[in-house]
């Protein structure tokens, strides 16, 4: 008797977290059967991301580029000074951690080590890519924050040299952050991480599948009201002007797409619930069949029929029990 792998049905709003039966072959990729490998095949892209973890911490080391602030530019630099609502070791939670946690979530119902993976991969090369690129222009342009007054003049007293431009006698940790203005940094890492995620969850619940589940919006909206609202306080910290916030939330978003689409089809494509290697591998499978998973089926296979066999002996049983009593 013949057999024949059956595709995983494809996830939507429902079937998102319910558990897979064992004898859909080609959803069992478990991290114990194939991540090592996987992890072997990329391990060049492992290595790139170390590599955006040494640029990112030295483009935070060295100091940004003292850009010219004149007396008559400080009209719109006197904000005081404030905390930050957000703070920076909050980002990394729910930037990077939350997503990572929702993927694994998804892994122990799938069971597929390929989205695990790649979703991670993505996630990171879009955070440590946007954060490499967010802190370059930030030296590279050293744009006053709105409240470099306080940090240049702590003292309120004003000093300035022959040209007009400032001599600042504030902290000079102070001094260097205040220059750090253009683009936003909470902002552009919220978006790409917050967006991966947005776009993540938007294929798996097939919220473009033409059907008119308006609601499932809600769920994808979430993610970016979330990146909103770290840029709005930003501003309302004085920390950015509104321009940092909307460029730094532009260049995250933009990142995130373009990481997510390297794993993943777009969301409104009809496999755009499971990244692009998973079904390589289905399809690898489908063409070259392995023997142990033709005897795995094969065992399934025989299973099904032994509780189908019980089964009918036991309802066999209940009948004749039925007619014993009847004639009681």
């Amino acid at each position: 008797m013949g057999w024949r792998i059956s595709f995983c049905p494809n996830t939507n709003f429902r079937t998102m977290f319910q558990v897979r039966p064992e004898s859909e072959l080609e959803c069992r990729h478990t991290i114990k059967s194939h991540g090592r490998q996987l992890a072997r095949d990329h391990r060049h892209d492992w290595l790139i991301l170390l590599l955006l973890v040494v640029i990112e911490i030295t483009l935070n080391v060295i100091n940004p580029f003292y850009r010219f602030v004149g007396e008559g530019m400080m009209e719109d630099l006197r904000y005081p000074m404030k905390e930050n609502t957000v703070p920076i070791w909050a980002v990394p939670l729910y930037a990077i951690l939350l997503p990572i946690a929702i993927f694994y979530l998804y892994y122990l119902r799938r069971n597929d080590v390929y989205d695990l993976h790649h979703s991670i991969l993505g996630l990171l090369f879009a955070v440590l890519i946007t954060g490499v690129l967010t802190d370059a222009i930030k030296d590279a342009v050293g744009r006053p924050r709105p409240d470099f007054f306080w940090r240049c003049f702590p003292d309120g007293r004003e000093d300035y040299d022959r040209w007009g431009n400032v001599v600042c006698h504030g902290k000079p940790s102070d001094i260097k952050e205040g220059h750090k203005s253009f683009p936003s940094g909470h902002t552009s890492w919220s978006f790409a991480g917050l967006g991966f995620l947005a776009l993540y969850l938007s294929g798996k619940i097939k919220c473009f599948d033409r059907r008119g589940h308006v609601a499932k919006l809600c769920i994808i909206f979430l993610p970016i009201l979330a990146a909103c609202l770290v840029g709005v306080s930003r501003v309302d910290d004085y920390w950015h002007h509104w321009q940092d916030v909307f460029a730094g939330g532009i260049l995250g978003l933009v990142v995130a797409t373009i990481c997510y689409l390297q794993f993943f089809p777009a969301p409104y494509h009809n496999e755009g619930w499971g990244p692009y290697a998973y079904f390589n591998a289905v399809e690898e499978l489908r063409s070259n069949p392995r023997p142990e998973d033709t005897m795995n089926m094969h065992g399934t296979n025989q299973q099904r029929s032994a509780i189908n066999s019980s089964l009918a002996d036991s309802n066999l049983d209940s009948t004749f029990d039925a007619m014993e009593s009847g004639r009681k």
